[in-house]
């Protein structure tokens, strides 16, 4: 029975995985309800919102769903938001049972959820596939819990850790699988964000170029306003939201608002730059859940320091390049001691055509939470 439920689950989370790069700030949710030990109706979370996935497998049921099966990958809301609670609809189809990948953390969920439809009479098991759950939703669940964006930091380097050449040629590290991967975390993930280091020496679009993609909303920690107005990113912010991260206002900022760009206004560090858990906090609040952050190597440097990355995503080339100046991912002043070394937890590797993918978790530490 056991091995039954982790495979109508396991069913569940192929669906929620649909809802990719379309429901943020929403978790990404399938369901599937089983009756007499074949799926009748199956559905997901499509849209921020749309039906949740439990009122979409309700409602694309192909039999009557009384005594039925529910399986979910998170625990059915239990409040009015967008949409109705989904326990009032379970409770209403007369479900049998329930079945929970991971609670909600979410204070008006939390728990209620669940207990809602025991106290109906109805039995509920949670914890089915949970890491599994938990891993499809680490961006909601860090970001319903500290209301900031789940960082991922990601760099693409040659197995001698140089992201490009010493004359600064960088076309391509990495082949075509590993490009095409990346693009599928722009599509994921809510927002993506560069120093202006990147923008003055790449040009960047910084956009989404897979079949059906989403642009992520574009972010420049710029102190200075430096960007300039000729930049792609300039010419194309009224095409893609993009937002300027800023330490003051000035001529530049209000020239730079009047191309159409998004200007944040930011706490300055010791050193006078935006200080990044600022920013996070004021992109938390503008609904914006999880960050790509693709360069420069100081800006990866400052983000580690302040402690806001979760992720990351190492793309690596078995190539050799070398050369003393040439470009590492992860700049600045370093840390001076071994010791303060970040280390990665939870390490994968992804073979991608030729290259390798290595990811790996940064815990929450206290520098993410000082202003």
């Amino acid at each position: 029975m056991q091995k039954n439920n982790q495979t109508f689950m396991r069913r569940a989370l192929e669906l929620a995985k649909r809802g990719a790069g379309r429901v943020s700030p929403n978790p990404m949710v399938g369901c599937v309800i089983v009756k007499d030990g074949r799926i009748i109706g199956e559905g997901w979370h499509e849209k921020c919102g749309g039906l949740h996935a439990e009122r979409n497998a309700l409602k694309n049921c192909t039999a009557d769903p009384a005594g039925a099966d529910l399986y979910v990958t998170l625990e059915p809301c239990c409040h009015w938001g967008r949409t109705p609670p989904c326990t009032d609809a379970i409770l209403e189809r007369k479900i049998g049972r329930v079945f929970v990948g991971c609670l909600d953390p979410n204070q008006l969920v939390a728990g209620k959820g669940a207990q809602i439809l025991r106290d109906a009479g109805i039995p509920v098991e949670t914890g089915v596939c949970e890491d599994e759950c938990r891993r499809l939703n680490e961006v909601f669940l860090h970001y319903i819990t500290h209301k900031t964006p789940f960082v991922v930091l990601k760099y693409a380097m040659t197995l001698d850790g140089k992201t490009a050449a010493r004359t600064g040629d960088s076309r391509w590290v990495t082949g075509e699988a590993a490009r095409a991967h990346v693009h599928e975390t722009r599509n994921r993930l809510a927002g993506i964000m560069v120093g202006v280091g990147t923008v003055l020496a790449d040009d960047p679009l910084l956009t989404c170029r897979m079949e059906g993609g989403r642009n992520p909303v574009r972010i420049i920690c710029d102190s200075h306003a430096r960007t300039p107005l000729d930049s792609g990113i300039v010419r194309t912010a009224r095409e893609v939201p993009t937002i300027l991260a800023v330490t003051e206002q000035n001529e530049r900022t209000a020239a730079l608002a009047a191309a159409g760009i998004g200007i944040l206004l930011c706490e300055a560090d010791a050193q006078g730059h935006v200080r990044l858990t600022d920013l996070m906090a004021q992109l938390g609040a503008r609904q914006i859940d999880s960050i790509l952050l693709e360069g420069g190597s100081s800006l990866a440097f400052s983000a580690l320091e302040a402690g806001i990355v979760r992720k990351v995503q190492a793309y690596i080339a078995p190539k050799l390049i070398g050369g003393a100046d040439a470009k590492t991912p992860v700049g600045g002043a370093g840390f001076a001691k071994m010791a303060d070394a970040r280390t990665l937890q939870n390490l994968t590797v992804t073979p991608l055509g030729e290259d390798f993918l290595l990811e790996g978790d940064l815990p929450c530490s206290p520098a993410s939470s000082k202003k």
